[in-house]
C-alpha cells in the first residue's frame, strides 16, 4: 500500500492528496507536524520536506514527481495526456507554474524572519498578475486543458484555495478563473483531500 507523508497545511502535500483521492485507490496518509517533524522525514527526504510517497522499497519526494508516478501506476482516471507531445507541453506548464507562481508561494509560506512585508507584497503581486493572465482561458475552457480534468488542475488548485489566506485579491477581471476554482473545489476528491487524517506523525 502507498503511504503519503503529508503536511495538512502544505500546498504541495495538498496536490498529492488530491491525486490519491481522484484515483480512488487504497492508500494511507500520515499527517506530519510541520513545526515538529519526525526524524524519519529527513531520512526519507534529504531536504526534510513533505510530501513523501513510500511504496515498498520506493521513496519519492517532490509533488510533481509523486503525482506523475501515481498517475502512471494507476492510470484511471488518467491525469496526464496520452500523447508524448501533449505530455511534454503539460510538463512545460508545470515547470512554468513552479517558476512563475509557486516560487512566490514559497515566500508567502516561509517562516523565515528575514522576509519582510515588502517581499511578501511583491510575491502577492506576482501571483495576482500571473493568475489574472490565466483568467481568459476559462471563458471557454472548463478546466486548464479544456473539458478534461488534468494534472495541471491538481497542481494549481492548492494555490487558488489559499488566495484569501495569502491576502491576494484578483479583482473582477478574474471572474472566469474564480468560477473555474469553484468547479475544482466542488469535486468530491478535493473535499476529501482537505480533510486531515486521524494519524499524525510526531517524534
Amino acid at each position: 500500500m502507498m503511504v503519503l507523508y503529508s503536511g495538512t497545511t502544505c500546498p504541495y502535500s495538498h496536490r498529492s492528496r488530491f491525486v490519491l483521492f481522484e484515483k480512488g485507490m487504497d492508500f494511507e496518509i500520515r499527517d506530519v507536524d510541520l513545526y515538529n517533524k519526525p526524524e524519519d522525514i529527513s531520512v526519507m527526504n534529504p531536504y526534510g520536506q513533505v510530501p513523501i510517497l513510500v511504496e515498498r522499497d520506493l521513496i519519492l519526494y517532490e509533488s510533481n514527481i509523486i503525482n506523475e508516478y501515481i498517475d502512471e501506476r494507476f492510470p484511471h482516471p488518467q491525469l496526464m495526456p496520452g500523447d508524448p507531445v501533449d505530455r511534454a507541453r503539460v510538463r512545460l506548464f508545470l515547470f512554468n507554474f513552479e517558476k512563475e507562481l509557486f516560487a512566490h508561494v514559497n515566500i508567502l509560506e516561509s517562516r523565515s524572519t528575514r522576509i519582510n512585508e515588502k517581499s511578501l507584497d511583491k510575491a502577492r503581486n506576482y501571483i495576482r498578475d500571473r493568475l489574472n493572465q490565466l483568467a481568459p482561458i476559462f471563458v471557454k475552457n472548463k478546466y486548464m486543458l479544456g473539458d478534461g480534468f488534468s494534472i495541471l488542475d491538481v497542481t494549481i488548485a492548492p494555490l487558488l484555495w489559499r488566495l484569501e489566506y495569502y491576502g491576494i485579491d484578483l479583482g473582477k477581471n478574474a471572474a472566469p478563473l474564480l468560477k473555474y476554482a469553484e468547479r475544482i473545489f466542488s469535486r468530491p476528491a478535493y473535499i476529501e483531500a482537505l480533510t486531515p487524517s486521524e494519524k499524525v506523525m510526531r517524534k
